[in-house]
């Protein structure tokens, strides 16, 4: 039996470029993908995927309490972004901004019980959203398997060294 597809230059084993190359791309392209569907659906309102975000990162947090720059390692926007969201969010009443305890030179954001009511009503929302979408796709063993694996693949950046 011959193969029709083009022979590769590296073969596809774990931990190889090609194999790494093959994955990141395919997972990239699913992101992106499930992102644009997600950001269509219309259970935004009255605040944006991006404020919701950050809500909900804020909710995971202990406390529902955060430094800014902790915040921002967790979600995809610059400083300068964050932080003007942050004064969006504290303009409607879902956050609040304190002076870090331990460090008077930090902020610590804070979910407000109104911020947290807003996640909660979004968040059923989109939580049937992202069932819709990667339900009918994966089963749950596979579900778990795709969790673990980005789980895996986030948690070892803080071991791999810079180039």
């Amino acid at each position: 039996m011959t193969s029709t597809s083009a022979p590769r230059s590296e073969p596809a084993t774990p931990g190889s470029t090609r194999a790494a190359v093959d994955s990141w791309e395919a997972l990239l392209r699913a992101q992106v993908t499930l992102l644009r569907r997600l950001a269509d659906d219309d259970v935004w309102d009255p605040i944006s995927m991006r404020e919701y975000d950050a809500l909900f990162t804020l909710s995971r947090c202990a406390g529902g309490r955060a430094r800014l720059r902790e915040l921002n390692r967790e979600i995809l926007l610059t400083q300068p972004s964050l932080s003007r969201m942050v004064e969006r969010l504290e303009s409607a009443g879902y956050v609040t901004r304190e002076p870090d305890p331990v460090d008077r030179r930090g902020t610590v954001v804070v979910l407000t019980e109104a911020g947290a009511a807003m996640q909660r009503r979004i968040g059923q929302r989109h939580a049937a959203s992202i069932r819709r979408y990667l339900g009918p796709a994966l089963d749950d063993e596979e579900l778990r398997t795709l969790a673990q694996l980005c789980d895996k693949l986030r948690l070892a950046q803080s071991t791999i060294p810079d180039a």
